[in-house]
């Protein structure tokens, strides 16, 4: 099916979302919103989805997701390393410097994040305005009407 999809659509269009959770040897990926076990290791994961088309990888660290911790940043090198599609990193920013370090591995081209624009630790206006001050490209700021 994932096949038939990505030959219907142009390639960015479809994401490879994948909740991953380290085990104490290696990255696991994990289905049914993060509550099942696959086996199956994170990069292998990562390969087969652009294998099969997937034009971007929403990589979200279930070990970093609403801790404010940080990005995984080995989990996102590991995939980055291995696959040649735009990654999205999701889980795990709290600061600033966070959104630079994750920004900063190659291949990652997204960052995601919710509760810290929720609860108003600092606006999207701000995470652009530290990212271009370590001259990391960013879309520009739009002002809905």
């Amino acid at each position: 099916m994932i096949c038939e999809i990505a030959n219907e659509l142009v390639h960015n269009v479809l994401f490879w979302s994948i909740d991953s959770k380290w085990t104490g040897s290696s990255f696991e990926v994990y289905s049914h919103g993060g509550r099942t076990p696959t086996g199956i290791e994170l990069k292998s994961w990562a390969i087969l989805g652009e294998r099969l088309g997937a034009g971007e990888i929403l990589l979200t660290s279930m070990d970093r997701d609403g801790t404010k911790e940080g990005f995984d940043l080995e989990g996102l090198s590991a995939v980055a390393g291995a696959t040649n599609v735009p990654i999205i990193a999701s889980g795990g920013a709290g600061s600033l410097d966070h959104f630079v370090q994750g920004a900063k591995i190659s291949g990652v081209t997204g960052l995601l994040a919710a509760s810290v624009f929720h609860f108003g630790t600092f606006s999207v206006a701000e995470v652009k305005d530290a990212l271009l001050a370590q001259s990391i490209p960013v879309r520009p700021n739009r002002i809905l009407e």
